[in-house]
């Protein structure tokens, strides 16, 4: 098979590098390649540590650390979030591990919004990238904390366990500990590998299609430039180690449009609705990720009128 592709290649040369080198293929090509690079490293971290939670970690550990009322377990998980260096495509393993080991879905949920948003490294590259607004990096990790706790809190009310469909772990019966961890972890970067290359892709198609110059005349009304920059953040799927940078390239719009996109990226877009469907299942991400979408640009418009 490898030797007919090559004959192909070579036969068709010609027309392959002239379809290379057209712009909109090269910005797809770096779109694409930027996304999976800044994921796939903290896509293997975060299968890592879902994987020693699954293995090593008991499931009495989770009972203790987190209050017995999931009132209570929602914004605890949610705080906890600040321990995780992470990205985002970590958090969603990391979640479906959680669960697993009879954390309440919706501390699990909240954990998964909140870890990628108020991180240490996350708040500092904000900080970094607004130099001169240090109320940027206060509303980021505020804001964040909310929407993640209010999700929380959402779907324990009215979550249903019917809607969640996660891999099945039959895999791993009957292994060692350590032969189980690596099973664990060929396992879900394959799967959750998968979903990712997809979303990868899909959020390439976009960037590529969608013209720059409608950013600059949606930016001059204040509710469209919030939902444009949070359809943005949904779109380009940026790593939230890096979308402040990005953020604070837009200075087109305001500080509350940007706050949204800030806070949208990180807890739902392209790749992440593709890993959250695959890992947590279809009919969840269907519902979730909507409900994440509006809750998201609602508070961070109410925290940004707030402040500026």
């Amino acid at each position: 098979m490898l030797a007919a592709l090559l004959v192909v290649v070579v036969l068709l040369r010609g027309p392959i590098t002239r379809a290379l080198s057209a712009p909109a293929l090269q910005t797809w090509m770096t779109v694409f390649v930027s996304i999976m690079t800044q994921a796939i490293p903290f896509l293997v971290f975060g299968v890592a540590l879902s994987a020693i939670i699954a293995v090593f970690v008991p499931a009495s550990f989770f009972a203790r650390a987190l209050p017995k009322h999931p009132a209570l377990a929602v914004p605890v998980a949610g705080a906890a979030g600040v321990v995780l260096p992470g990205c985002e495509c970590a958090s969603v393993p990391v979640a479906g591990a959680l669960i697993r080991r009879g954390v309440v879905p919706g501390a699990a949920f909240a954990f998964l919004l909140a870890s990628p948003a108020i991180n240490p490294i996350v708040l500092v590259s904000t900080a970094v990238a607004f130099p001169g607004e240090p109320k940027m990096v206060v509303a980021r990790a505020v804001t964040s904390l909310i929407v993640a706790c209010l999700m929380g809190w959402l779907w324990q009310a009215f979550g249903k366990g019917d809607w969640l469909r996660m891999p099945s772990r039959s895999h791993l019966d009957g292994l060692a500990k350590w032969p189980a961890f690596w099973a664990s972890v060929r396992h879900d970067v394959l799967h959750a590998g998968g979903f990712l290359v997809v979303g990868a892709a899909a959020a390439a198609v976009v960037a590529v299609v969608v013209p720059k110059s409608w950013l600059q005349l949606l930016s001059t009304n204040p509710v469209v430039a919030i939902l444009a920059l949070s359809l943005l953040a949904f779109i380009l799927s940026i790593c939230s180690e890096a979308d402040a940078f990005v953020a604070a390239s837009l200075t087109q719009f305001s500080l509350t449009a940007r706050l949204a996109f800030l806070v949208v990226g990180p807890m739902i877009d392209l790749k992440l609705f593709a890993m959250q469907a695959g890992i947590l299942g279809r009919g969840f991400a269907l519902r979730f990720a909507p409900a994440t979408f509006v809750m998201a640009v609602t508070v961070s418009a109410i925290v940004g009128t707030v402040i500026w």
